[in-house]
C-alpha cells in the first residue's frame, strides 16, 4: 500500500474536495427542498450506490473508455443533463398539481429520489474521469496489493468522504425547510427552487466542455 505520506495527503485532499460544492451535494439539496429531508437522505444513497459503478469502472480500467472514445463520453453526458433537466421539469409538475397540499411530501418521493439518483450518478461521466484522474496519483504499483483492489479501496474511502459532506448538506437543507414548514407559500418557493437547481445543473452539464 501507499506510504504514510501518501495516505495523508490522499485524505486531506479528499476532504477538501468533499465539501466544495458540486454537482451531487446542490442535487441533494434540491431533493430535500422538493420532497422534504427523508428524500433527501434516499438521494444521498441513491448517488453513493450510483458512485461504486464508477469506481468498479476505474478499477476495471473501463473509465478510459471516455478518453479514448470522446462521443461516448459526450452521449452519456448529454443523457445525464438531459435526465437531470427532465427531472426539474417533474418537481415543477408536482410543485403545480400539490399547491393545494404542501404540508406533507408525497410518499413516493423518497423511494422516487432513491431510483432517480442512482441513474443521475450512473449517467455522470465527470465521476468517471475525477476516479480515474484522482486515484491512479495515491496507487502503489510496486505494492503487493494489486492496483485494481487499491483503485478500489481508495475509490471507497473517497465515495464515503463525499457521502458524509452530502449528508451534512441534507441536514442543513433540512433545517431551512423545517423553518418554513408552516408556510405554505414559502414552501412552494422552495420547492421551485429545487426544481430550478436540478434544470440549472442539467443546462449546466450539458453546456460543460469537458
Amino acid at each position: 500500500m501507499p506510504t504514510f505520506e501518501v495516505l495523508l495527503a490522499f485524505a486531506i485532499t479528499t476532504w477538501v474536495f468533499a465539501f466544495i460544492p458540486g454537482p451531487a451535494m446542490l442535487y441533494a439539496a434540491a431533493r430535500t427542498m422538493a420532497g422534504g429531508r427523508k428524500a433527501g437522505f434516499m438521494a444521498v444513497l441513491g448517488i453513493h450506490i450510483g458512485a461504486y459503478v464508477h469506481i468498479v469502472a476505474a478499477a476495471a480500467g473501463l473509465s478510459v473508455l471516455f478518453h479514448a472514445v470522446p462521443m461516448a463520453y459526450t452521449v452519456v453526458k448529454l443523457a445525464g443533463a438531459i435526465y437531470l433537466i427532465w427531472l426539474g421539469i417533474c418537481l415543477f409538475r408536482t410543485q403545480s398539481a400539490n399547491a393545494d397540499d404542501l404540508s406533507t411530501p408525497p410518499a413516493r418521493s423518497a423511494r422516487k429520489a432513491f431510483m432517480e439518483s442512482i441513474a443521475v450518478e450512473v449517467l455522470n461521466p465527470k465521476t468517471a474521469i475525477f476516479f480515474l484522474a484522482f486515484l491512479p496519483q495515491f496507487v502503489d504499483a510496486t505494492a503487493s496489493l494489486p492496483v485494481w483492489a487499491q483503485l478500489a479501496i481508495l475509490g471507497t474511502a473517497v465515495n464515503a468522504i463525499f457521502t458524509f459532506a452530502d449528508v451534512l448538506c441534507v441536514l442543513l437543507a433540512g433545517l431551512i425547510i423545517k423553518k418554513v414548514k408552516r408556510s405554505s407559500g414559502v414552501q412552494k418557493l422552495v420547492q421551485g427552487i429545487g426544481g430550478t437547481i436540478l434544470v440549472g445543473l442539467g443546462v449546466h452539464v450539458a453546456l460543460q466542455r469537458t
